[in-house]
């Protein structure tokens, strides 16, 4: 009973702060960017569940003030940011019913429009930090975030959020061998809880914020993300050994609905695309910087970190699953393409 109120009350809260983006909005704002001037702008809204002190909501940031200098004051972006207007699955359907503009989420979150998207949660995409990024900036995956305009929504960047790991209270892993009969808490994506199955341990879906306290209590043994958690929310204290598997490379989305791409003129339209791929090089520097220094600032907590992994072994554990989501959607296999002719 307490939880579904709890529940209920996060729903009210998040829909008066929908009703809040239209209440806040200048009325006399120019509906397109043609009729845009800076005395009376076209005001766009970014919704943005991470922190403000989060590196890729720092990008967001210099985002809209790139668009704002470079159109003259004509476009203004207003973020909200700290999961004022819901969690991700919520904005989706915001961006997709014209309340919100623009939003960032996680990659495989657009495949419930897109199943495409699916693509990104798949384990093993990608050999190193140096392959993602360019495969991410080709030509060829450029041209993939614009092609799902009838889906509701056009991918104007993307941004690192690191290799994904696993991290466990003390036991390495380097063999998928030593994952088998673990519990390790994954995101609420299919894909995750497939592929971390394959590997014999056992997938706990879980709220993030939950994670620290079960693995201080044991309920779970581990859990999978970048490096960044053990410091920003000091799973280094209850998890003392993280794995080097770097399994998958999940990046975030910046993307904006059809319907607002639509009111921006081709010039306007190509000024947000650079402004945003702009804050993605700034973005790259930020993160490089910030993973050195929770790495740091891990090693002080005690955690170990181990590099001896048997990465091979985990790919070919793995790969039935991606082969799977290949077979089972032809979008997954259309963007496993388009992956392979930007890695060349």
């Amino acid at each position: 009973m307490r939880n579904r109120l709890i529940s209920g009350m996060s729903g009210i809260i998040a829909l008066i702060l929908v009703a809040a983006v239209g209440a806040c909005a200048p009325a006399s704002g120019a509906r397109t960017s043609a009729e845009a001037t800076p005395e009376n702008p076209l005001v766009l809204t970014l919704a943005n569940n991470l922190g403000d002190d989060h590196v890729t909501s720092q990008a967001l940031d210099s985002f809209a003030e790139d668009v704002k200098r470079r159109s003259g004051g004509r476009i203004e972006v207003k973020i909200y940011g700290n999961g004022q207007l819901g969690d991700e699955p919520s904005v989706l359907g915001q961006l997709h019913e014209g309340i919100v503009d623009m939003t960032r989420v996680s990659a495989p979150g657009l495949a419930t429009y897109d199943p495409g998207y699916h693509t990104f949660g798949l384990p093993y995409l990608f050999d190193s930090e140096r392959e993602f990024y360019e495969v991410m900036d080709s030509a060829e995956m450029a041209d993939y975030f614009r092609s799902t305009a009838d889906k509701g929504f056009v991918g104007l960047t993307y941004y690192s959020s690191g290799a994904r790991s696993f991290y466990t209270r003390n036991t390495p892993v380097r063999k998928p061998a030593d994952l088998r009969g673990l519990k390790l808490r994954v995101q609420d994506m299919r894909s995750q809880t497939d592929f971390v199955g394959a590997l014999g341990a056992a997938p706990v879906v879980m709220a993030f914020g939950d994670t620290y306290t079960s693995l201080q209590t044991g309920l779970i043994d581990g859990a999978e993300s970048n490096e960044t958690v053990l410091t920003d929310s000091a799973h280094g204290e209850v998890s003392k050994v993280f794995s080097m598997t770097e399994h998958t490379w999940i990046p975030d989305m910046l993307v904006i609905g059809t319907e607002t791409w639509g009111r921006l003129s081709p010039a306007d339209a190509q000024l947000l695309s650079e402004a945003a791929r702009a804050s993605t090089e700034r973005q790259k520097v930020a993160w490089e910087k910030r993973i050195d220094e929770s790495v740091a600032e891990a090693k002080e907590m005690g955690v170990r970190f181990v590099t001896d992994v048997d990465t091979d072994a985990f790919r070919k554990a793995t790969q039935p699953v991606v082969d799977r989501y290949a077979e089972q959607y032809p979008e997954v296999a259309r963007l496993l393409s388009v992956i392979e002719s930007g890695r060349d």
